[in-house]
């Protein structure tokens, strides 16, 4: 028997070593080019608010196939060449599968945590990295708590210590420690050192109670408990509790706001119409339709969330205007 986050951590490890992710799932830069193009954009003008230092780690967390760097170095590239120049790319990804791919499109450092990334100004990006991180579930019962733990594809709860959240009888809250880990090494050391981690995922805007533990397997919902290591396991961000986090370290919080107005403000239509622009009748709309996709609330556009927490003196991140 174990608890669940070790569990999750164990079963994701060996679903990535071990399979394609996007044979089971679609994350936003396979869907559409411009949402790499405008992150990198975003990047190269949180660079400018920064002063322009050079050199600058450009880093990204749980980097998929490569896409989403390779699209964004593209767009900066063009528009912002002092920018490209100044950069050095570093990619956090624990995979050896994944590694090999995002190599065929990038020349970058691979690192295994936030930890290990070198000593410098930084600017982060994390497009759905926080929801595969591992969680724990507590369940309120008879005034006390108690903790799910996994044991041969089944459920069991043992009691627990009060893991200080508010819950009624019966009541089911998760609390993801990896993910405020994460938020919390970032936010201090860009609260320090200078910088920005721009993180977009899936998640309520507002802290509550409830299960939202999922598994894809064979692009199918599966039993998460069912088969460990063949099946895709996420959780909802919980952006509330990071953001707050993120303050204690020191880090102004930017957001949490839906990730459709966040894309919007950055110019995902307008780059998409651009896009279209140039292309056959039949790949000009799948292109529209890809950014409907990423952007509209009846899509990603409003379970998706985009925050920022970044050193103090940037106050006016793009996207996140008032």
């Amino acid at each position: 028997m174990e608890r669940l986050d070790v569990f999750m951590a164990r079963a994701n490890a060996a679903y990535y070593a071990t399979h394609d992710p996007f044979r089971d799932f679609t994350t936003a830069p396979e869907i559409s080019q411009a949402f790499g193009e405008v992150l990198g954009a975003w990047a190269a003008v949180v660079w400018e608010q920064m002063g322009r230092p050079a050199p600058v780690i450009l880093a990204e967390c749980g980097p998929g196939r490569g896409t989403l760097m390779a699209d964004a170095l593209r767009g900066i590239f063009r528009v912002a060449p002092a920018f490209r120049a100044a950069l050095r790319l570093h990619l956090v990804e624990t995979s050896p599968r994944l590694r090999a791919e995002q190599a065929k499109r990038l020349e970058a450092t691979w690192h295994a945590s936030v930890d290990a990334l070198p000593a410098g100004k930084l600017i982060l990006i994390a497009n759905e990295f926080l929801d595969a991180l591992p969680i724990r579930q507590f369940v309120r019962r008879g005034g006390g708590w108690t903790e799910r733990h996994v044991a041969d594809g089944a459920i069991a709860e043992l009691p627990a210590a009060d893991p200080a959240r508010a819950a009624a009888e019966a009541e089911l809250v998760e609390v993801g420690e990896a993910a405020r880990a994460v938020v919390e090494t970032l936010a201090a050391r860009v609260a320090r050192a200078g910088g920005a981690a721009l993180f977009l995922d899936y998640g309520p805007g507002e802290t509550a109670p409830g299960e939202s533990l999922q598994a894809i397997r064979d692009g199918k919902p599966a039993d998460p408990f069912a088969d460990p290591g063949s099946a895709d396991l996420t959780a909802h961000v919980d952006f509330a509790s990071l953001a707050a986090l993120a303050r204690q370290a020191g880090a102004a919080v930017h957001g949490p706001i839906p990730q459709g107005v966040f894309l919007a403000r950055l110019g995902l239509f307008q780059r998409t119409d651009r896009l279209a622009q140039s292309q056959p009748p039949a790949r000009a709309a799948a292109l529209i339709r890809a950014a409907q996709r990423l952007a509209e609330p009846a899509f990603m556009g409003r379970l998706f969330k985009a925050m920022a927490v970044c050193h103090p003196s940037l106050t006016a991140l793009p996207g996140f205007e008032a």
